[in-house]
Formats: structure tokens, C-alpha cells, sequence
């Protein structure tokens, strides 16, 4: 009896200690830290934001500094990880240096695997696929937080928008109104409000507005951010209405997002013919063809017995 009971109050206390610990990093952490700090766009995003993996950070941001590299792939790794929102100044040492780690390790994972492979040139083999998963497995992870990041800014973009229109049509300067949105979405759409931010910073360091907005444009590599920042600047250039230039725009963005909506619902059916094919119509043969089956084998078999005898 004692048992039973003891048994059921340890795995509560677990689950809660979980829990608790679970909602303190995840949510009391970072609201104590932007409230002591009370800025609207925030300290920048770190490389990896998991607690307890500074040394680990600590050892890729050593190691990524002896990995020689082309001031080509240097630049084109460093748009790569600010379009991730990665901003930090060591941010490529530590990339460089996780692909080494993880190369490492996949290729001492491997090394201890070859020894139950009986063929030596399969295991050669293995190794050396296995470094160079390890080497490409970082740079899979960054594609996939670019592409991420680069969806949260396509779906917020219509809300700045409007925003934008109306601080326009109030009677706000550009440069104001999207300082002005910057801030207004500081709690919805992060991700925008950084960058918005970073532009008004620009202009207030004496950057033109082209070469703030051009600059927008080549951070986040996302063409819908990309096609707002040249009606931008053509406006800015040849003197036009902004407020009519961003409503048209708009426009033309939703029509081409129900576009999108409209052509991905008639992708659908032909996506879910595998599934189906697959998946729900062997079990619907089983269940409707099933029990015919076990009649037909029930009666059939001891009838052919008979037959032969």
C-alpha cells in the first residue's frame, strides 16, 4: 500500500519539477531579462539559445578562428547568418566552429561503428560520409532558420503595411513612420521590428534612406521585403505619393497571397494520393474485405480437404 502511494507522489513531483523548470526558462527568464533592459527591439539574437551551452559556444568560437576561409565565403556566410538573425559579431567563428564539432563527432560516431562492418571499404566509406554529414549539417540547420525566419517576415509584412499607410496619411515623415511601426510591433512580429528598427538606427548614424532600405533588403533576402524597399526608394527618388505607392502595393501583395493560398488547396489531392494509396486504403480493405476473407478461407479450406480424401 505504502508503495502504491509512494509511487504515483514521485512521479507527480517529477512532472512538476519539469514543468516548473521548463516555464521558468522558457518564459520568466527572458521576461525578466526584456523588462530589466526595457528595449523594444532587444539584445541580439545569440547563435544558440539553449541554456547551458556557453562552453560549447565558448570552444566553436575558439576553434572557428584557426578554419581559414576566402573573403568570398566569409561574406556570403555572414548575409547567410544575418538573414537567420544572426548579428553578433563572433557569429561566424561560432558557425565554423560548430561544423567542425559536429564533423568530429559524427566522424568518431562512425569510426566506432566501422568496427561492426565487415567489409573494410564499407567502413572507409561510412567514415568518411559520416564527416562530411557532420560538415553539412550545420549549414542544413542554418537554411532551414533562414527559410523559417524569412516566413515569420512574408506573413508580417501586411501588418507593417497598414501601418505604415496610416502613419503616412497622419502626416508622418517616412523616417518617422517606420520608427513609428518599428515599435508598434515589438510584441507581435519580432522579427520585422528588429529589422525596421536597424533602419531607423541607420539614418540616425547619417546613412542615407536608399542605403538603409537597400541595406534591409540584402539582410533578410526576402523578395517580398526586397520589392517594398524599391517602391521605397523609387518613391523617395522620383517624388511620388509614398501612401499611394504602399496601398497599391499592398494590394497587389494580397491578391498574389491568395494567389499562393488558392494554388497551394490545388496541390492538396494530388499530395494526398500516396498517403492514401498507401496508408488509408490497405486498412479499408481490411476492414471491409476482412471478414469475407476469414469466411471464404474458414469454409473454403476444409472443403478442398474433403475434395481430396
Amino acid at each position: 500500500m505504502t508503495a502504491a502511494l509512494v509511487l504515483p507522489i514521485l512521479v507527480f513531483c517529477v512532472v512538476a519539477a519539469s514543468l516548473t523548470a521548463y516555464g521558468y526558462v522558457r518564459f520568466v527568464r527572458p521576461g525578466r531579462l526584456y523588462a530589466q533592459l526595457a528595449d523594444p527591439f532587444g539584445p541580439p539574437q545569440p547563435l544558440v539559445m539553449m541554456p547551458g551551452k556557453q562552453v560549447l559556444i565558448r570552444a566553436a568560437d575558439r576553434i572557428g578562428r584557426y578554419i581559414p576561409c576566402s573573403p568570398q565565403e566569409a561574406d556570403a556566410t555572414r548575409r547567410e547568418l544575418m538573414a537567420a538573425g544572426y548579428r553578433t559579431p563572433n557569429a561566424q567563428h561560432v558557425y565554423y566552429g560548430l561544423r567542425v564539432l559536429s564533423a568530429a563527432a559524427l566522424f568518431c560516431g562512425t569510426l566506432f561503428l566501422r568496427n561492426y562492418c565487415p567489409n573494410p571499404v564499407l567502413g572507409t566509406v561510412l567514415v568518411v560520409a559520416g564527416a562530411a554529414a557532420g560538415w553539412a549539417l550545420t549549414g542544413i540547420v542554418l537554411e532551414k532558420r533562414i527559410a523559417r525566419r524569412q516566413e515569420r517576415l512574408r506573413l508580417s509584412l501586411p501588418d507593417a503595411l497598414d501601418l505604415l499607410v496610416i502613419s503616412v496619411e497622419a502626416g508622418l515623415g517616412l523616417d518617422q513612420a517606420i520608427l513609428n511601426v518599428s515599435q508598434e510591433l515589438a510584441l507581435t512580429h519580432r522579427e520585422l521590428s528588429e529589422e525596421l528598427g536597424l533602419v531607423s538606427l541607420e539614418m540616425r548614424a547619417g546613412k542615407r534612406r536608399m542605403e538603409a532600405l537597400k541595406n534591409l533588403a540584402d539582410r533578410t533576402g526576402e523578395e517580398e521585403i526586397g520589392r517594398l524597399m524599391a517602391i521605397l526608394m523609387q518613391s523617395d527618388r522620383f517624388g511620388t505619393s509614398v501612401a499611394d505607392a504602399l496601398r497599391s502595393h499592398s494590394d497587389g501583395m494580397r491578391v498574389r497571397r491568395r494567389q499562393d493560398a488558392e494554388e497551394r488547396a490545388g496541390k492538396v489531392g494530388v499530395k494526398l494520393v500516396f498517403p492514401i494509396f498507401f496508408f488509408i486504403l490497405p486498412s479499408m480493405m481490411v476492414v471491409s474485405a476482412g471478414p469475407g476473407l476469414l469466411q471464404v478461407f474458414k469454409h473454403l479450406f476444409p472443403m478442398m480437404k474433403s475434395f481430396g480424401q
